[in-house]
Order: structure tokens, then sequence, then C-alpha cells
């Protein structure tokens, strides 16, 4: 439990991911608007903080993971995923070098799955892996810049509505248009300077203003819209956080062959849901289509324009006007991965 978390609400259940930070501080939709104007920050200091040194560190990682990594310049920042070899996601990595280090942030309960990894792959190569997270913190802000002071993570370009480097091949080709954008950054911060950092940082925002913003912007987080089988072609992680002509690295058979061919199995899409329901759909809830079950729900939020709204994959035959019932609630699909 983080010292914020005494001055918000908790997270109604004790085993979500963000169940050790504040989910609201009184006033969510109001906490939404501000860091949709670009004010205040949100705790993140749940998440795990790993550290990567040495000389072999950016052509390691690169050989590894999904994106590009080998040539990453001081500051500069990725999201890159971790596959099985058959290509379904494990783990999502947020990555920035500074030039001696690379900082990688994850999700709290991925912590030390990814950093044992890392550590069975280092071989002969001049690489060291450390868990920092008792010493670093990680403070989101709805800003896109970079912190001088401090590793800062940027949300790719691909989310915020920003032109998007190259990615290799067609990797936008199977993206409807965003639903909205999502603007920010994770600054890793000292667990010592941590105070002072925030006292210039705004007033705060729980996660439930963070989550409803990334929900309504169709941006997936690993563990909650993806599952045990899903692979980065369903919920447009192509180009963000994969890229297609990088050469080999685990999985990539798998993303290669779905995207030639154009049709992974399913899809994300973003559920408008009955505003007169009293409750949201539960994660991992059926979605169903008359009497027949056609995806699961991921997560779900109370937006303060768009109101009740969740993330699901289902099959890629159910026409996207299809009205759906995700756990029991009625909901309109809006696109996020066509084709």
């Amino acid at each position: 439990m983080t010292a914020l978390l005494s001055q918000g609400i908790p997270h109604p259940d004790p085993n979500h991911p963000d169940a050790a930070v504040a989910w609201h501080y009184g006033d969510p939709h109001r906490e939404q608007r501000r860091l949709e104007a670009g004010v205040g920050y949100v705790d993140l200091s749940q998440r795990g903080v790993l550290t990567v040194a040495g000389a072999d560190r950016l052509s390691w990682l690169h050989s590894l993971l999904s994106q590009a990594i080998e040539h990453l310049q001081p500051g500069e920042s990725v999201l890159s995923l971790l596959l099985d070899p058959h290509g379904r996601v494990e783990h999502e990595l947020h990555i920035v070098d500074d030039g001696e280090v690379t900082w990688i942030t994850t999700e709290s309960n991925a912590t030390q799955q990814v950093h044992s990894f890392l550590d069975s792959m280092r071989f002969m190569l001049r690489v060291e892996v450390s868990d920092v997270s008792a010493d670093y913190s990680v403070v989101w802000q709805p800003v896109r810049v970079v912190d001088d002071n401090h590793p800062t993570w940027l949300v790719p370009e691909a989310f915020a509505g920003l032109p998007t480097p190259d990615a290799g091949g067609e990797w936008n080709r199977l993206l409807a248009e965003r639903p909205a954008l999502l603007v920010g950054r994770e600054v890793i911060v000292g667990r010592a300077e941590l105070d002072a950092f925030l006292d210039s940082a705004g007033p705060p925002a729980g996660t439930w203003a963070l989550e409803a913003l990334r929900i309504a912007a169709g941006v997936p987080r690993v563990g909650l819209d993806t599952d045990t089988r899903t692979i980065p072609n369903e919920v447009g992680w192509l180009g963000s956080a994969v890229h297609l002509s990088k050469g080999c690295y685990r999985g990539q058979e798998t993303v290669a062959r779905t995207h030639n061919l154009g049709r992974p199995p399913r899809r994300l899409v973003l559920l408008h849901l009955d505003g007169t329901e009293e409750r949201l759909p539960a994660q991992g809830s059926l979605v169903t289509l008359g009497d027949k079950g056609v995806g699961t729900v991921g997560s779900a939020a109370r937006h303060h324009e768009l109101g009740p709204i969740a993330l699901a994959l289902v099959k890629r035959s159910i026409p996207i006007e299809a009205v759906l019932v995700a756990d029991g609630i009625s909901a309109s699909q809006q696109p996020i991965i066509i084709g």
C-alpha cells in the first residue's frame, strides 16, 4: 500500500492489479476531466520497476522482445511485448533508456516473472537485470514530454494521435479510427523524493479516472483486456508495440503469419453499455449474441461523458452493428480493429 492510498478510496476488488493505489479521491468524474485537460497526476506506485545495465542491454532486449529496441537513443521510449513461443502475449513492458541503463515498468503482478525470465536469458552477455521496485515509484501525468530529471516513458504516438514512426509493413491496416486519444507519460521517481515530486505535480486523480480514459481510447491493458490466447494482432498492438520487420524474436512467426493473412481470430471493440444498469460487467465475463457466447469482457469503467463503457474481445465474424450482451448488460459496439 502506498502513502497516497490512505488519502483516497481503494479499489473495491482487493485482487485488482491497482488495489495498492487510490481508485479515486471522492470525485472520479472531475478527476477524469482534469486529466483530459492535462492537469494532475495518478499514483502508479504499484507498478514494478526493473533496470537492465550493461553494454549489450539494447541488442539483447531487441532479440527477445517484439519492438525495435537496438538503436534506442537516450531518453527515447517504446512499448514492447514479451510473447510466448506461439505468439501469445505474456507481458506488456514500458521501456525507456537513459544512455547507461534501460528502465522497464511492468504490471505489479508480473514483475517477478519478467525479472526471472530476463535473468534466465543473460547467458554470457554483458547485461545485469535488477528489480528496483522498492526504490522507485511510477507517476502518471497527462502530458507527453520527457522529464529531463527522471526516466520517462511516453504513451506511443499511435495512442496519442501523433504521426507514428515506421514500424515496418502495413501495421495500421487493421485499425479503425481510434475512439479517443490517450496522452500521457510515466515518470520513474525515486521513492525518497516522491513526496517532493508530487507537491508540484498538481491535484491527484485515481486509477478510475485513468482507466476510463484508457478504455475510451481503445488502448488494451495486458491481463485485463487480454487472456492466455491473445495475440498482438487482435488488440491493435501492431506498430505501437510490435515492429513488423525487426527480425526474429520469440513468437514472431505467429504475428507475421496472421498479419500476412489478415485474419486474426478475434478483435478488440469498445462497448457502450446500457446506462440504466447500476453495475458494470465483470472482467472476464461472457459476451453473447443471442444464445451464443461470442467473446469476453475486459476492462470496464464509468466515463464522465460516455457513461458506462468496456473493452471486449469478440469473434471477428460478429457484425460490428450487432447489439451484444455483456454479463447480462446490453451493449453496442464501436470498432477498434476492422477487417
